[in-house]
This record gives C-alpha cells, sequence and structure tokens, in this order.
C-alpha cells in the first residue's frame, strides 16, 4: 500500500542494508510533457529510496533559479493536477515498489480540492506531499482531510527552527522529516553550511520518524559527509540542470549521475 509507512519502512531498510538513500526531485512535465516518464524511469533504475516529482506552480516562493527556469518551462506545457496524476499512474504500473512524493503549492491542492486531491493522489498510487508553503499553524484544513488516507505529509524545517519547533513539527510529520541546510532558496552548492553535521546529530534525537536533508547536496563529497548523520539526501538542483542542458535526451545522464554518488560514497 503506498503512504507514510511505506517510505518510511522503505528508508529504515536502507539503512539497515548500508544502502545510500537519495531522495532525487526533478519537475514534472519539464522540458514537456512526455519526457517526465522516460526521466523518472532511468532515475528508478538508479534505485533511489523514493523520488519526489514537483508540480509547477506560478509562484515557486521556496526554488531557487534553477528550478525555477524549470517550472516555467514546464508551464508552457499547460499541465494540469489531473496529467500530473495520471503520469504518477503511469510510473506506479512500473515501479509500484519506489515511493512517489509530490512537491507542490498549498494554492495547487486547494483550487483542486483537499479531499479530491487525497482521494485522487491514493487512487493514482501517490505516497504523500511536501507543501513548502504550509505552516504547521495553517495545515489543520490540511490534515484533517488526509489523517486517515496514509498518505505521507512531509514538514520542513528550517536552520532557524528552534528545538521545540522541530519538536512540534515532527509530531505533526508522517513519512519522513525534511530538514532544509541552509536559509534562503533551493540551488546546488560548492560547499555546505558549516557544522550542518552536528545539527542532523540534535534532529535525529528530537523525532522518531526518519531525517532527510535537502538544498544544496550536489556532490560526492557532500553524500559522504552527510550520510552518517541523517537517513536520506534531496537530490534537486544537480538533476536539473542536467535536464536543462540535455533537454528530453537527458536520462542516462541522470541516472549516471546518481549512481556517481552513490557509488563514490559508499567505497570511501
Amino acid at each position: 500500500m503506498p503512504g507514510a509507512k511505506h517510505i518510511e519502512e522503505r528508508i529504515r531498510d536502507f539503512g539497515k542494508r548500508g544502502k545510500v538513500a537519495i531522495i532525487p526531485y526533478i519537475t514534472a512535465f519539464d522540458p514537456h510533457r512526455r519526457a517526465t516518464l522516460e526521466f523518472l524511469k532511468y532515475i528508478a533504475e538508479a534505485e533511489p529510496v523514493l523520488i519526489e516529482l514537483g508540480f509547477p506552480f506560478s509562484d515557486p516562493i521556496a526554488d531557487g533559479p534553477t528550478i525555477q527556469k524549470a517550472i516555467v518551462r514546464a508551464l508552457e506545457n499547460r499541465p494540469t493536477f489531473e496529467d500530473y496524476l495520471q503520469l504518477v499512474l503511469s510510473f506506479k504500473e512500473l515501479f509500484r515498489e519506489i515511493p512517489l512524493v509530490c512537491m507542490t503549492y498549498y494554492n495547487i491542492l486547494y483550487r483542486f480540492g483537499l479531499e479530491r486531491v487525497v482521494r485522487e493522489a491514493k487512487k493514482a498510487g501517490l505516497d504523500g506531499f511536501i507543501i513548502p508553503d504550509l505552516p504547521i499553524e495553517e495545515a489543520d484544513p490540511w490534515l484533517k482531510v488526509n489523517a486517515r488516507s496514509g498518505l505521507a505529509t512531509v514538514f520542513l524545517i528550517a536552520p532557524t527552527s528552534t528545538d521545540d519547533r522541530v519538536a512540534k513539527i515532527a509530531r505533526l510529520s508522517s513519512g519522513f522529516l525534511y530538514y532544509v541546510s541552509l536559509t534562503g532558496i533551493t540551488g546546488a552548492r560548492e560547499v555546505l553550511p558549516e557544522g550542518l553535521d552536528a545539527r542532523l546529530k540534535v534532529l535525529k534525537n528530537l523525532s522518531s520518524i526518519p531525517l532527510a536533508v535537502g538544498f544544496g547536496i550536489s556532490k560526492p563529497d557532500h553524500v559522504t559527509l552527510l550520510k552518517p548523520h541523517c537517513d536520506a539526501l534531496v537530490i534537486g538542483s544537480a538533476l536539473v540542470q542536467i535536464i536543462e542542458r540535455e533537454g528530453p535526451s537527458a536520462g542516462p545522464s541522470l541516472y549516471k549521475f546518481l549512481l556517481s554518488l552513490k557509488h563514490e560514497s559508499s567505497n570511501r
């Protein structure tokens, strides 16, 4: 069955087997409608722990220039959320064991209808949602609708979040916790923030669900540094840059890049 439990079990299973738990992110319908499913097939062959698939929104406040450009390209194809769910269904028919999480903004879900979102997401096989502009103080309507669905709701933790706030976010989150490694927007970085490993150790003690870290991770060295201190690593802008550079033929390069991250980190 899809959902939060499936995500948590798969992340923990990767950890028990010493496997690198990578969460790749790409934007759906970038650069065109037919490309995304092919990209997902290549990504799946690299054995991610789960996949984060973005649905484009016109005001992506959490995203940096790389993903913003991907969203602009995707929006030119005029995708609907029904199109997105059909894409999810097509992927799940091929790779049911790989959890798929939707990253999008609350306005998209609200306009589609929260109850309808949950109902249709379960039918398509989607496992959960990351809603970066939904703070826990305003999340009650969504959480109530989603309460019995089993779908994950992944809240983000900022570097500025106090331990008390982290504990509150952890109580409301399911699937995994998503720690944003730096203040600001998404984007590949050469150097990760100082003290990140120490902060991750603290966060892991504040929650019983798996901890993922993202924003800026783009090199094998980053994976090697962070793997001992978290349960999963989100790789986004580095993959989107490959798509920007290679267009619809980017699939093999996405696969090779993900393998390079896992290979380098597991052999040091």
